[in-house]
């Protein structure tokens, strides 16, 4: 029970800065990302920390397989620096002992992968694509930036040319309404001298009011324009349709997925499923892979095992991709994948068993 719990402990804590400093790299670079987009104005500063948030499953979807694996790799490598194998081998600890000691652990991972990977990512990932897609189709004071023109859906274009001391008054406002030629709604073009937002409280319909301007309205192909001069107008901002793009199966709960016939429905809920069976998978190849020669440093193995890691993931998501296009059977699916890794690992094992930790 002592080793066990040291054993464990090892790995877990292992685990943990490996994963802190990975989440750390990867939700600074989507930061980043999503940060120049506030700054180009597709939606306001506020809603940031939202679109983290709901992006953080799919990051410890990702993250925490491999952190498992360098976690093993890297505890049970200092170990064999330490010569603690070598004690817990003459004290009769063998490679399948030691890989029944891990397999707590790995279940313990497993089952946080998998609550994220078939129930918070892509409940995650659909809260966020809304998310966007709803301030993408908003006009709303608070991203429009002064100077540049800005779409925010519904085939609308604003152009402001300032704001009020308050930030409450937009001047110099400039509004381009795309029409439908083929059903001869004319494309309209709106300038006013000033403009503010208004929200009505009972409904929530929010409308863009403009002060003193004109409105044109042009049909391509004819020879004529609407004119109108007006001291106030305005124009509703109602949200654009959003459901049409989350309604893929990237956002589908996991359950629909499973009775559903369409090939990128069935990928999708194969790489679900398969996430947990990856830890296992790692956790089986990782201990082999962690013995190593004093002489050599526990770093020895790193640079190989890591480049074994993003094979498999890249076969899985390559398999995701030809499942989704046909090009491969869903019946065979990503099974193959993890057979291939399991058979590696046990291999490993195989001959770690046979020759000893010496």
């Amino acid at each position: 029970m002592i080793l066990f719990r040291y054993l464990t402990r090892e790995v877990l804590l292992t685990m943990s800065a490996v994963a802190g400093i990975l989440l750390l790299v990867i939700m600074g670079g989507r930061f980043i990302r999503y940060f120049s987009k506030v700054a180009e104005g597709d939606f306001p500063v506020t809603v940031l920390g939202n679109l983290m948030l709901f992006h953080l499953p799919g990051f410890i979807e990702l993250v925490l397989p491999l952190a498992f694996f360098l976690g093993i790799l890297l505890a049970y490598g200092q170990l064999y620096m330490n010569s603690e194998i070598t004690v817990m081998v003459a004290c009769g600890i063998s490679p399948l002992k030691l890989l029944h000691i891990t397999l707590l652990p790995s279940i313990v991972v497993a089952v946080l992968v998998g609550v994220c990977s078939i129930w918070l990512t892509p409940w995650g990932s659909m809260l966020n694509e809304e998310l966007i897609q709803e301030q993408r189709s908003r006009l709303d004071a608070s991203i429009l930036t002064p100077g540049r023109f800005q779409s925010f859906g519904q085939g609308r274009t604003a152009y402001i040319g300032g704001f009020s001391g308050d930030g409450k008054q937009m001047q110099d406002v400039f509004v381009h309404e795309l029409g439908d030629r083929d059903e001869g709604v004319p494309n309209y073009v709106t300038r006013a001298a000033s403009g503010y937002q208004a929200i009505r409280d009972k409904t929530g319909s929010r409308f863009l009011v403009l002060e003193n301007g004109d409105r044109f309205g042009v049909t391509p192909g004819e020879h004529r324009a609407e004119h109108l001069a007006f001291e106030r107008y305005t124009i509703r901002l109602g949200l654009s349709e959003m459901r049409g793009d989350v309604e893929s199966a990237e956002y589908q709960n996991t359950a629909v997925l499973w009775g559903s016939d369409d090939p990128a429905a069935k990928a999708q809920w194969q790489w679900r499923v398969g996430m947990p069976l990856m830890v296992f998978v790692l956790g089986l190849v990782a201990q082999p892979l962690s013995r190593v020669n004093p002489r050599q440093g526990r770093f020895a193995k790193l640079l190989p095992a890591v480049f074994l890691y993003v094979a498999y993931l890249s076969l899985l998501l390559a398999g995701v991709d030809a499942i989704g296009a046909g090009t491969l059977p869903a019946t065979l699916g990503l099974w193959p994948i993890h057979g291939v890794f399991l058979a590696l690992g046990m291999v490993l094992l195989w001959r770690s068993q046979r020759k000893g930790m010496r």
